[in-house]
């Protein structure tokens, strides 16, 4: 390796350099923060206990450190804790560190110009003068690495706060609300800078993996991923192209969205959410999707309300109880196909996918069964209800179009 020009300097004129340069330092910081607050007029700057600006005392330090290192045959390190705290201090502000990477730029020049001239007056060779202006980009970088760390840091701790306050907001706006909350939601709700909006849908998740990333769903919708199932709120629900939003953000995840509903009534909307959740786990709705409950209407109403429609079940299609199975299920299906199809026997029988005599044959034992009950509407009607269900559970066959 060649040797370090800094290494063959005397000694004397090291010490000479050293001096002339620590005894400059705090003037040549001042120069320093009086150009960056010209270039940087609207800079905020943090002071100490004693009204000195903390970054003045950060150019001070980093002036001082890095002649000492240098003079010492040391590399010029950085010291951490300031440099960590300037970039921690932009990150909790919500600002880039392109402004602070500009003044460490503009303070590394400022500081290598002096230093340069003090290099004359000592007599420090070119070489080692070269070497000085490689090590001030290295202490640059150094500076620019450590206050990224902080930065990183606060960051981590403002989105980590973020998510408190928006788990904290979630759960307000799921609550079953007595009184008025709107003020407590709003003062929620803009600390995190959330606008509440009038009418909302609440989803609910099944997570596809245990470690499953969260889905992107974009800025506006609150996703709350620490509970077992996770949950989301979405305003304004009904706007043009959300739906098709999410449907990508949730590729691949199970649930549903319950419907739209008024701010203040949340918690209806997870309701239906969950309901559909449920069943989804039970195998009556589909995985792989994230369901719309509006759009699941006959399930939801009729597949919760299992016992209901057992009851109703036993009462209603009690003229088959002396059938076998088989006679049972067909002549349910075709009574089905009868109530749901305008027409006769051959539009039942279309529907069916079986012959018109056969239809025709069936309608006459249904007659029999029923006898004029099966003409009153009302009756019609929750026969209607029941064997929807039926369907919907796998125990009718579906419909053919």
């Amino acid at each position: 390796m060649t040797r370090p020009a800094w290494q063959d300097v005397p000694r004397s004129n090291l010490d000479r350099f050293e001096e002339i340069a620590r005894s400059e330092a705090p003037e040549l910081a001042h120069t320093i923060l009086f150009q960056i607050r010209r270039e940087y007029p609207y800079l905020h700057l943090v002071e100490d206990e004693s009204g000195e600006p903390l970054a003045l005392v950060g150019i001070r330090r980093a002036i001082e450190g890095f002649v000492s290192n240098l003079t010492a045959g040391a590399h010029p390190r950085v010291p951490p804790e300031m440099f960590q705290e300037f970039g921690r201090g932009e990150g909790l502000e919500g600002r880039s560190l392109d402004a602070l990477q500009a003044i460490y730029r503009l303070g590394v020049r400022l500081t290598w110009r002096r230093l340069a001239e003090i290099g004359q007056q000592a007599d420090i060779p070119a070489p080692a003068m070269y070497e000085l202006a490689e090590s001030g980009f290295e202490y640059l970088d150094g500076l620019v690495e450590q206050s990224v760390r902080g930065y990183a840091e606060a960051a981590a701790r403002r989105a980590s706060e973020r998510l408190r306050l928006q788990r904290q907001l979630i759960e307000l706006l799921l609550m079953e609300h007595r009184g008025d909350v709107s003020m407590t939601l709003a003062e929620r709700a803009a600390r995190i800078g959330w606008e509440l909006p009038e009418t909302i849908a609440v989803g609910v998740l099944m997570r596809p993996a245990r470690e499953a990333v969260a889905p992107a769903v974009g800025q506006g919708i609150l996703l709350e991923m620490e509970s077992e199932q996770p949950r989301m709120v979405i305003p304004a629900p009904e706007t043009a192209g959300r739906a098709e939003t999410l449907r990508r953000a949730t590729a691949g995840w199970s649930g549903a969205i319950g419907p739209p509903v008024p701010l203040a009534a949340a918690a209806t909307s997870l309701r239906w959410a969950e309901t559909a959740v449920q069943l989804i786990k039970k195998g009556l709705l589909p995985q792989g999707e994230v369901l719309h409950c509006t759009e699941r209407t006959e399930e939801l109403l009729l597949l919760p309300a299992e016992d209901l429609i057992d009851a109703a079940a036993r009462r209603c299609l009690a003229p088959l109880d002396g059938l076998s199975a088989t006679q049972s299920r067909r002549l349910a299906e075709t009574l089905l196909a009868w109530i749901e199809t305008p027409g006769g026997a051959p539009e039942v029988a279309a529907r069916l996918g079986v012959h018109p005599q056969t239809a025709r044959y069936r309608l006459r034992q249904i007659r029999e069964l029923w006898g004029d009950a099966i003409d009153e509407a009302d009756k019609r009607f929750e026969m209607l209800l029941v064997l929807r269900a039926l369907r919907l559970r796998g125990d009718l066959a579906p419909a053919q179009d």
